[in-house]
This record gives structure tokens, sequence and C-alpha cells, in this order.
């Protein structure tokens, strides 16, 4: 089993956004994350949000699955805000 990174792109307001995919015998499973943390000192400790997977027969196949919202600032912030509605207590 192996880990690769399959595409990254700063966002405008610092911080980044990635794709990575664990690869093993079934294929690839990818997840897109947003690290929003700009200073990386800050980033220490803390795991980015993984607000989607997929998993895909190759990483090409991850990446047409992924990148669309990738790209798509809105999209990104609209998923962000998805992931921190379910973190809040009683979200549920």
């Amino acid at each position: 089993m192996s880990r690769a990174i399959l595409y990254t792109r700063e966002l405008p307001g610092g911080g980044y956004v990635a794709i990575d995919a664990v690869i093993d015998a079934r294929g690839h499973h990818a997840r897109l994350w947003v690290e929003r943390r700009s200073d990386p000192l800050r980033r220490s400790g803390h795991l980015p949000p993984i607000i989607a997977e997929c998993n895909a027969s190759d990483a090409d196949g991850a990446l047409d699955r992924l990148r669309p919202l990738a790209c798509d600032n809105l999209s990104l912030a609209l998923a962000i805000r998805r992931w921190q509605a379910t973190r809040r207590p009683g979200a549920m």
C-alpha cells in the first residue's frame, strides 16, 4: 500500500486544497482535503478536513471525480460549511 498526492493548489485566502490517494490492490481510495491554515506553524497537530472521497481504478479516474470540486472555490467553501455543520454539538 502506498500514498500519493495527485493534485494541489493554493487557495486565494491562504492554505491549499489537495487530493491524495491510498493505492492498493483494489485501486485508488482518493480524498480531497482542505488545509485552511496559511501559517505552516499553525498546521502542526491538526488534521485538515476531508470534504470528499471516492474509489477509482486508477489516479486519472480519481482526479476526474474530485478535481472539479477542488478547482471551484465556491463549491469548496460550501463543502467546508457542510463539514463544519456536522461537527457542531448536536449536529447528528
